[in-house]
């Protein structure tokens, strides 16, 4: 399973992307950067988009996705998946004719250029020889994470934004690799807590609900302007292989 980092950061800033990232080309988790980080003929290629909620830093790439398909005149059309109070959100406050067209009824030629797809949490489903579980996770509003396993076994486990949680943890064991957040230093954490994020010292108590540690543990939502105190605490953590995830950088599970 190949994972090109799109976007990895709690905020946007030069440099810093909200988050995105794309499996073997043609699926992404989270649509946070799509236009500015992916080629034209990279964004002609996607297929299928895993909403983890309805947060604007993990959806904002949709709609300008949307658009350049049809003014690139392309045939493509692209399915979203979530849970039902994400899709309906972005029904009613993004694709709603107000702040931006409802792609789920203009078509590129034939069929309309978004389909959206219901899934249930904790209930696996099935894409182009993936098969995906999504996973109640806690944060602001509803929201889940997803676990990928590939074709030839190789699992992935993304939380997307959360706070201390349980159900994931418990269905993450034996994942070849996860992509978790960490939002804000150890200072914060009220402020963590209360936002329905994580501190390094956080996700230390996280990694303990695990059975077995994956391979590879990425560190995904730093806010930019605590990137160097993170990084810092990230490096006292000494549980398993960890590492802050890098815009534009590509990665194997």
């Amino acid at each position: 399973m190949r994972i090109k980092v799109l976007g990895s950061s709690g905020a946007e800033f030069p440099g810093y992307n909200p988050p995105a990232f794309l499996i073997d080309d043609t699926m992404l988790l989270d649509a946070g950067t799509i236009g500015s980080r992916l080629s034209e003929s990279g964004q002609w290629r996607l297929r299928n988009i895993l909403i983890t909620h309805s947060h604007l830093d993990h959806i904002k790439g949709i709609p300008f996705l949307a658009d350049n398909i049809i003014i690139g005149n392309s045939q493509q059309t692209f399915t979203i998946f979530g849970i039902k109070e994400t899709l309906d959100s972005l029904s009613e406050n993004l694709l709603n004719d107000k702040i931006w067209p409802d792609f789920t009824k203009i078509s590129a030629h034939i069929d309309p250029v978004i389909t959206m797809k219901k899934i249930t949490a904790g209930r696996a489903f099935k894409i182009n020889g993936y098969t995906i579980t999504a996973c109640r996770v806690n944060h602001t509003v509803p929201a889940v994470g997803y676990i990928v396993e590939d074709s030839k076994g190789s699992v992935l486990v993304y939380t997307g934004d959360t706070g201390p949680t349980d159900g994931i943890w418990k269905k993450a064991g034996g994942a070849d690799a996860v992509i978790v957040e960490v939002s804000f230093p150890n200072a914060m954490e009220a402020l963590a807590l209360k936002t329905g994020h994580l501190t390094s010292e956080l996700l230390k108590t996280e990694l303990r609900k695990m059975k077995e540690l994956p391979d590879r543990i990425y560190i995904t939502h730093p806010k930019p302007q605590y990137i160097k105190q993170i990084k810092s605490e990230i490096k006292k953590i000494k549980i398993g292989k960890i590492e802050l995830l890098k815009d534009g950088g590509i990665y194997h599970v």
